[in-house]
């Protein structure tokens, strides 16, 4: 019988452990499963230039698994009983019901409004790619001089509203943040994006801290009402709900705490990925959400289940940073070098040359997962533990 390893989430960590996962197990041995609501990778980091108007290239993942040996199912995930071993999942089918030996949770996060009023109902969000279409359609009704209101000063806060700055410089972009602009980057960092911001016109609203929203207008915490045609929410992120009803252990967050192998703690046959881990990082700090965390992530935790079903010692390695890239518009960008555990250097890199990086980067990311069983050696191994298997071939 196979061992059944079944991957929720098809964006860059579930993909990229799926993928790995194919490369490194026998297809007779091993039986890997990848469940997703959508039949599309998305590239979640260009969800920016999508919203406005910008066309992205589809990666249908059937084309992306095809002849790996996965099999994908197109579902949305409506449960999970860790301790029977099963997910419930919905899709063309219907309600359905998958056993599993070894799980690996990777359904990331979405937008989190933080519960402030009128959010929910009138912001909009780009934290999935039905969001960011929502937006790109909004912004088009928009007529010269009204003004977009941006909530939320960190990566995506800022990359959205110079996108939206460059490609419609007729509106009038202003970015709400509760700190000061770009204040976790160095003081040349935060010298380069206010620099951008002025060139781009983009209004920067900084210690303010956003009280509630309406179809027109935003109201700050001292009362304030600043106009908004089109408010774009981008206040952090909120992992998926489903771990918190199951008997995995989360934090505060909701996120599925793991060791240092992606593994729980509390489940040692689930594996939690990307935004939906309280993983350990260098210095101690908890990994933040972002794909330079996931993918490498996915990597470590496909790497360790090869191994503990092999026989073989799982890796176990501290994931740190290196840099932080920023995109400001397609014409400018920045990349913030920082220490392994995430925190601002003195150097940086601007300009163009930095826009460029950028897009290498999100290429190289889109291009590993997209080609999930290309450009690492084979190194297929005889599973020997976990669900007994019928006799191997050749």
């Amino acid at each position: 019988m196979q061992h059944r390893v079944i991957v929720l989430g098809a964006g860059y960590t579930g993909a990229s452990a799926a993928g790995r996962l194919a490369k490194r197990l026998r297809r007779d041995e091993v039986a890997i499963t990848l469940v997703n609501a959508e039949a599309d990778f998305v590239e979640r980091v260009r969800n920016h230039q999508l919203a406005t108007g910008q066309d992205l290239k589809h990666r249908p993942l059937s084309e992306m698994f095809d002849g790996t040996g996965v099999e994908l199912r197109l579902a949305k995930v409506t449960g999970i009983d860790a301790d029977r071993k099963t997910v419930a999942i919905a899709g063309a089918n219907g309600a359905e019901e998958l056993e599993y030996d070894t799980l690996v949770y990777a359904l990331g996060s979405g937008w989190n409004d933080q519960g402030v009023p009128g959010s929910a109902e009138h912001a909009h969000q780009i934290a999935g790619r039905s969001g960011a279409l929502r937006l790109r359609e909004r912004l088009a009704e928009l007529d010269a001089g009204q003004t977009v209101m941006v909530v939320g000063g960190g990566l995506t806060g800022v990359e959205a509203s110079t996108e939206i700055a460059e490609a419609r410089p007729d509106l009038d972009v202003a970015l709400a943040v509760s700190g000061g602009l770009g204040d976790w980057l160095s003081p040349k960092g935060r010298a380069h994006v206010g620099k951008v911001f002025g060139k781009l016109g983009i209004t920067a609203h900084e210690h303010t801290t956003i009280s509630g929203v309406e179809a027109d207008h935003v109201t700050t915490a001292d009362g304030e009402v600043l106009p908004a045609a089109v408010t774009v929410w981008n206040a952090g992120f909120a992992v998926h709900p489903i771990a918190k009803a199951t008997s995995l252990k989360v934090s505060g967050t909701g996120q599925i705490v793991v060791d240092g192998t992606m593994r729980s703690v509390s489940h040692p046959d689930v594996y939690a990925i990307g935004d939906a881990a309280m993983a350990p990082g260098a210095g101690d700090k908890p990994l933040r959400m972002s794909c330079a965390s996931g993918i490498p992530a996915a990597w470590l935790a496909a790497d360790a289940i090869a191994a503990r079903l092999t026989g073989k010692k799982a890796p176990e390695k501290t994931i740190g940073y290196f840099n932080q890239c920023v995109s400001l518009g397609r014409k400018e960008g920045l990349i913030q070098y920082v220490t392994s555990d995430d925190r601002a250097r003195k150097s940086v890199l601007t300009g163009r040359v930095a826009a460029v990086y950028k897009e290498l980067v999100c290429w190289s990311a889109a291009w590993s997962v997209a080609n999930p069983t290309l450009g690492m050696p084979v190194r297929r191994r005889r599973v020997t533990s976990g669900r007994p298997l019928a006799p191997a071939t050749a």
